[in-house]
């Protein structure tokens, strides 16, 4: 670590206490980017990156809501407004009793990069709220969907800020939100992404960061003359993203043998395949967070409070949450053959990690790269809102899967114009970064 990086990370430390995910994700950025500021000393001068890890804007208030039994209940919602150089921020809304302020700048600050990558016209932001959807019933999260949205409404819009859905926020919150932002401005206006199919949403979008994430690991395998047909892969999660990530594996001729969740995780030597993948749905829809219940139903091994990155696998991809692969599961990745490790979720590998699979000289593929697949299809729905034209799903899953090869060929072509040649972290840290400071130097001091 750099003189620089190292204190950088003591302001960031200092400013920031007791926010160890954001410092995580501040940290891996940083100290890739030290030969690209040695080479360019404007951004030194102009002090870029100390600018980018300082939000523009951070929003906080209370969302009061009633419950059914007719008690007040308080939270707290938020809106992490990180970086707006290269357009409207851009970031999903998570809901979930784990939020809080540290760990939404976390994911604005990774989406800032994400998005830069992706080539639209998107900066990055991040919002949602301590409140848990689970075990609530339909009438209390509409409830507390409108309450959140009554006082967010006044600091987004479609050329301001348009956030979409995250852990916790899928369709139907994101119906309830949009119903609400609708009542109180009287536009009807692509201000969310992740809309219901007849009111303004996107095909492919579900799937979309899931699909990603597996178009971006083909193409990280074909720079070794593979493909994912016949190999073994492991999923971790059971969500939209893991979804989307068995589908096309399963299209592409890969075999999932993983599911998990906070219950542990399943192992399936067959395959996660035809009603197996139907059936993820019908656990997500259930709310209930157990993976045993496909054990159960399928007949195959369940492995209680456990992650799937021991398993003999080909390919990882984790979908899960961050930092749920440290350093001795990737040591196990390892000595079991695992040829590629690419991410779905958003910062899912600890830096101890993340430095195993390096030093193996695996391929490794950051979230900020491999699952910018799910804003850029949110891109794509906001392109179709401005036009008021909807895309079939062929044409928007072609224009995702061209996303994800450009992605793929800046991360390869900009980390070894840097001299890290197969380095994706670096490629993709830098080709980020590269976009996002030439247009804060082109506005100025703002």
């Amino acid at each position: 670590m750099s003189e620089y990086v190292q204190k950088l990370m003591a302001q960031v430390k200092a400013k920031n206490p007791s926010e160890p995910e954001f410092h995580q994700a501040v940290q891996e950025v940083a100290e890739s980017l030290d030969t690209v500021l040695q080479k360019h000393p404007e951004y030194r001068a102009a002090k870029i990156l100390e600018r980018i890890v300082e939000p523009e804007r951070v929003v906080m208030f209370r969302v009061p809501w009633m419950d059914d039994q007719g008690e007040v209940q308080i939270n707290r919602g938020f809106r992490i407004q990180m970086n707006s150089a290269i357009g409207p921020y851009k970031g999903g809304l998570r809901f979930h009793p784990s939020v809080n302020v540290g760990i939404l700048k976390f994911l604005a600050f990774e989406q800032v990069f994400k998005n830069s990558l992706t080539s639209l016209p998107l900066g990055g932001g991040k919002g949602g709220s301590d409140f848990d959807p689970k075990g609530k019933s339909e009438h209390e999260v509409m409830r507390f969907c409108q309450s959140f949205m009554t006082e967010l409404f006044r600091h987004i819009g479609p050329d301001v800020d348009v956030p979409a859905g995250d852990i916790g926020v899928g369709g139907r919150e994101i119906g309830y939100l949009f119903g609400q932002y609708k009542r109180l401005t009287r536009e009807f206006t692509g201000v969310l992404t992740g809309k219901g199919l007849n009111w303004g949403g996107s095909l492919i979008r579900p799937e979309a960061t899931g699909y990603g994430v597996v178009y971006f690991t083909e193409e990280m395998l074909k720079v070794k003359g593979q493909t994912i047909a016949g190999k073994t892969v492991a999923v971790s999660g059971f969500g939209n993203v893991a979804w989307g990530a068995v589908s096309k594996v399963n299209q592409m001729g890969g075999t999932v043998v993983t599911l998990s969740g906070p219950d542990g995780f399943i192992y399936d030597k067959n395959g996660v395949k035809g009603e197996k993948v139907d059936y993820m749905l019908e656990l997500r829809a259930s709310a209930n967070d157990r993976v045993k219940d496909y054990a159960d139903k399928f007949k195959v091994e369940f492995f209680p409070g456990k992650r799937p990155w021991g398993v003999k696998v080909n390919v990882a991809l984790p979908c899960a949450t961050q930092n749920e692969l440290d350093e001795n599961d990737a040591k196990e990745l390892v000595k079991n053959g695992c040829q590629c490790v690419c991410e779905g979720a958003n910062m899912p590998t600890t830096l101890d990690g993340l430095k195993v699979f390096q030093e193996a000289g695996i391929l490794y593929a950051p979230g900020k790269a491999s699952n910018a697949g799910g804003v850029a299809t949110s891109g794509l729905e906001m392109t179709q809102n401005s036009m008021r034209l909807p895309w079939s799903r062929e044409e928007v899953d072609q224009r995702l899967h061209q996303i994800m090869k450009n992605i793929h060929h800046t991360c390869v072509e900009t980390a070894e114009r840097f001299g890290a040649k197969g380095n994706y972290v670096i490629g993709a840290n830098i080709a980020g970064f590269l976009k996002v400071a030439n247009a804060m130097l082109d506005q100025g001091l703002v």
